[in-house]
């Protein structure tokens, strides 16, 4: 279980959350949308314990998360943002193989080397080896990005819950690549994972979501389970300030079709 208890944060004079309370549970896809500035990026930062927030709590499993050594965090909790910078001249490999870091001291072993082949795999970028990191395109380095993640959160002890935390990541992928990366995503919540992700395409977080966080103005106005079921024009235009028509499809699924 990840907990949230009135998380407050603010930049000078504005505050940006709001005294925010939710809780995650194990093995559920978590998706949080909202307009530009609201407060998802923040917020995700600072459950993921990369930014301590001035009032509040965060626990990981009835923990506080800035109790938590970050090498010891990083072996089961993994982020993975919308464009990660790096400039270092690596192979597709080597960064695949950062997610391997928290899992050893001084040299990895065989064990890392075959996690990584295997994650390679799953994203299809083992042919990707031995390229330069940096001559690849935004949806490959994206996909080498996604591999690393899973390399980082492979496994995990024994009744030790992983986390995958998602902001923006199926940006620069084509279709076919950002159905990919959310179905496996998808996939590792049926082995206990706990996912969160941001997401725009509001079509796309209703075919994945199982829970649906909106936000505005640094707070969370909805807590939506089973979307699909729940969503409607009403909610759509408090929160995005736009017209749209929300159509039923077969199995009690929805789409969006938004008016111009």
């Amino acid at each position: 279980m990840l907990s949230l208890k009135n998380i407050r944060y603010a930049v000078g004079r504005k505050e940006i959350l709001k005294g925010i309370s939710t809780a995650f549970e194990p093995g559920k896809f978590y998706v949080i949308v909202g307009p530009n500035g609201c407060g998802k990026s923040t917020l995700m930062k600072v459950f993921s314990g990369d930014l301590k927030p001035q009032c509040g709590q965060v626990e990981y499993a009835g923990t506080d998360v800035f109790k938590i050594g970050k090498k010891e965090l990083a072996t089961y909790r993994a982020v993975m943002s919308q464009q990660p910078e790096l400039h270092f001249p690596l192979t597709a490999e080597e960064v695949v193989m950062m997610g391997r870091y928290p899992h050893f001291n001084y040299r990895h072993s065989q064990k890392d080397e075959d996690i990584c082949i295997q994650a390679m795999k799953k994203m299809d970028v083992a042919d990707l080896m031995g390229r330069d990191y940096l001559t690849l395109s935004g949806g490959e380095k994206q996909r080498v990005q996604f591999a690393r993640v899973l390399s980082q959160i492979w496994e995990a002890e024994e009744n030790l819950t992983r986390y995958l935390f998602l902001d923006e990541a199926i940006a620069h992928l084509d279709l076919k690549h950002q159905q990919q990366l959310l179905k496996i995503s998808k996939e590792l919540c049926n082995h206990g994972v706990l996912v969160v992700a941001i997401l725009h395409d509001l079509n796309i977080a209703l075919e994945y979501a199982e829970h649906m966080i909106l936000m505005k103005y640094g707070n969370i106005v909805y807590e939506l389970p089973q979307p699909a079921k729940t969503i409607n024009q009403e909610i759509i235009k408090e929160i995005f300030e736009v017209e749209s028509q929300v159509i039923a499809l077969p199995e009690n699924k929805k789409t969006i079709v938004f008016s111009s």
